[in-house]
């Protein structure tokens, strides 16, 4: 199999943790996973997902060919706040990590999460974080910071007030105090 990242090695078989499997390229410190392996390696039950410092992740930004298929592998988004994606081949159910990508989501929890990553479910809710991020932004540049948390706490403070309907037909009332 050729690397589907540099395209200048093949990718060797390697572990990428003890007793996890993976094809590795020397040389752009690429992984090539299973998930079926990843899924038997955690079943094993002893890893230890701690993260180190000194990592530099790399993230493919072009569209990676299966190294098996040579299909389109697919893209998905790992965290909200975070331009990493993983590339996936649903053909084959391999994931290519690029350089750094593992250490990545072992140092933001998400080592175990692999198989979650890829489902519809994981990837709707980042799109939902990312649209809420956006609303936070742009309620921010509008009313700026300050104001913005105010207003913030006291839609909090309604919402949760026992009478919420009356306090906004209140404060929606060009004049509450006339008839």
């Amino acid at each position: 199999m050729n690397c589907p990242s540099c395209k200048k090695d093949s990718l060797k078989p390697s572990f990428i943790e003890d007793g996890f499997r993976a094809h590795s390229c020397l040389l752009c410190k690429g992984n090539w996973i299973l998930i079926e392996d990843f899924v038997a390696w955690m079943e094993k039950g002893d890893q230890t997902f701690s993260g180190s410092d000194s990592y530099v992740a790399d993230d493919s930004k072009k569209a990676l060919l299966c190294p098996v298929t040579g299909t389109i592998m697919q893209k998905y988004k790992i965290k909200s706040d975070s331009d990493h994606k993983l590339d996936y081949s649903p053909h084959v159910g391999g994931v290519w990590l690029d350089a750094g990508e593992w250490e990545y989501l072992k140092e933001h929890g998400l080592a175990a999460q692999i198989n979650s990553i890829l489902t519809d479910q994981w990837q709707k809710q980042l799109r939902e974080e990312g649209t809420a991020s956006n609303f936070v932004s742009l309620y921010k540049s509008k009313f700026g910071e300050d104001d913005y948390l105010k207003v913030k706490e006291i839609r909090e403070w309604l919402e949760n007030h026992p009478d919420k309907a009356e306090l906004r037909r209140y404060l929606m009332a060009q004049n509450p105090y006339s008839v």
